[in-house]
């Protein structure tokens, strides 16, 4: 299922098909935050603009799912949650490493990368080591 950009969205949908991971960031109180939406989501300015982040995050909790929605069998089974290091959380999927627990230690150090899949390019992440 390809996703649907929403004007609050069509910025973040953008930067990543030409491999970039933005998110908005407040100009009043200078936080970046995520999910798109008009106004921070910290001081409610509506102040806010579209930045380039470092694409750099940790993982801070996962499932493997070892049952994929039919048609999704090639995604990566690693469902993450990871913080950005300029701090806003992201769902996501953790690819290039084995999926087992072994390989996904809590706070282990992510790079962004991009997959396109159903025509449209996804922010995906991958151990840091790997992505070198």
């Amino acid at each position: 299922m390809k996703p649907q950009p929403t004007p609050e969205t069509a910025p973040y949908w953008e930067a990543a098909r030409a491999g970039e991971l933005r998110v908005q960031r407040c100009l009043d109180c200078g936080r970046h935050y995520f999910y798109p939406r008009p106004a921070c989501r910290f001081c409610a300015s509506e102040n806010v603009e579209w930045t380039g982040v470092s694409g750099r995050a940790r993982l801070v909790s996962y499932v493997i799912n070892h049952r994929p929605f039919p048609g999704f069998e090639s995604v990566s089974p690693v469902i993450a949650v990871v913080e950005l290091d300029e701090g806003p959380r992201l769902m996501t999927n953790i690819v290039g490493i084995e999926p087992i627990p072994e390989n996904l230690p809590l706070d282990m150090r992510l790079t962004v990368a991009f997959e396109e899949r159903s025509g449209a390019v996804l922010p995906v992440f991958e151990p840091e080591e790997a992505a070198t």
